[in-house]
């Protein structure tokens, strides 16, 4: 059969003509957009905290458990844990240099002490001979009926307490302070004071300086028998006015009368006598009197 020419030309011609208008067709077809990262992470946040809410509520919803103690452990049981410590194997060498570590601990803690008490003592002046000799001070034996008491205070100047404690050497008198500098659990300040005052050489430093035979002590409940609100004053105390007054009452014998006044000693005493204590007096200005 004869083929005509034009006849296959128009077919190729159709053919390409459909090709290009599907081509064009699938062009302009718009290809689906994958879903963003921030859409994804929204998505999957909502949902964790809405699993997250869900949780929560049963655990409210649930009840709560007491705790359950442990089982009571039989006799049997604790019997054989008691044996078996006492059976544990000791070892002496151990034991032995524990107690060895221990002793030299606290032989090492006392040589501190001994050593931070000696600088305590160096800077405050008052080195162990020192120290010796300040507490031994001690008043002249009394042989009269009544003793010179000084009420004294810490605030007052240090040349002022040395003078009147040189006046009281002589006539064989005490120096009270009503309480100590910085409290009653400090002794350091009052040990301190006491040198100062007692020192015959203001300028001497040292274990070596010479002190004056005069008992300083501090004793509140002479101040309070006495009604003493200002200082100096002076009192003749009946009996011995160093026994510790934790070892005295208020019903203690006390002075006839107090004399008041920033006054040489003698002039105290003189006071003293013209108020009618002229014999409780008279051994004490004796001892005052010019040699």
């Amino acid at each position: 059969m004869r083929i005509s020419r034009r006849s296959t030309i128009s077919r190729a011609l159709a053919a390409a003509t459909l090709l290009a208008i599907t081509g064009s067709a699938r062009a302009n077809e718009t290809p689906p957009q994958p879903q963003g990262a921030k859409a994804r992470t929204e998505s999957e946040g909502d949902g964790a905290m809405e699993r997250v809410k869900q949780a929560l509520g049963r655990a409210r919803r649930a009840p709560i458990a007491s705790p359950a103690l442990p089982p009571a452990t039989d006799a049997a049981t604790q019997r054989r844990a008691f044996n078996g410590l006492a059976r544990r194997k000791t070892a002496p060498d151990m034991e032995r240099r524990a107690r060895a570590d221990m002793d030299a601990a606290r032989a090492a803690l006392a040589r501190e002490r001994r050593a931070a008490s000696a600088r305590i003592a160096q800077a405050l002046g008052l080195e162990a001979p020192e120290a010796t000799a300040l507490a031994a001070a001690t008043p002249a034996p009394v042989t009269r009926s009544r003793v010179p008491l000084l009420m004294v205070s810490s605030a007052m100047p240090v040349a002022v307490l040395r003078t009147y404690a040189a006046q009281l050497e002589r006539a064989g008198g005490v120096m009270a302070f009503r309480g100590m500098p910085g409290g009653m659990t400090k002794v350091a300040p009052m040990a301190k004071l006491s040198a100062e005052i007692l020192r015959i050489d203001p300028d001497c430093n040292g274990p070596a300086c010479a002190m004056r035979n005069v008992q300083i002590i501090v004793d509140p409940l002479v101040f309070r028998q006495h009604n003493v609100a200002r200082v100096p004053a002076l009192a003749m105390i009946p009996g011995d006015p160093t026994q510790p007054y934790c070892e005295r009452d208020d019903a203690s014998p006390v002075s006839a009368h107090v004399i008041y006044g920033d006054a040489a000693l003698s002039g105290l005493f003189e006071e003293f006598a013209r108020l009618g204590g002229k014999e409780d007096v008279r051994d004490a200005l004796a001892r005052l009197a010019p040699r």
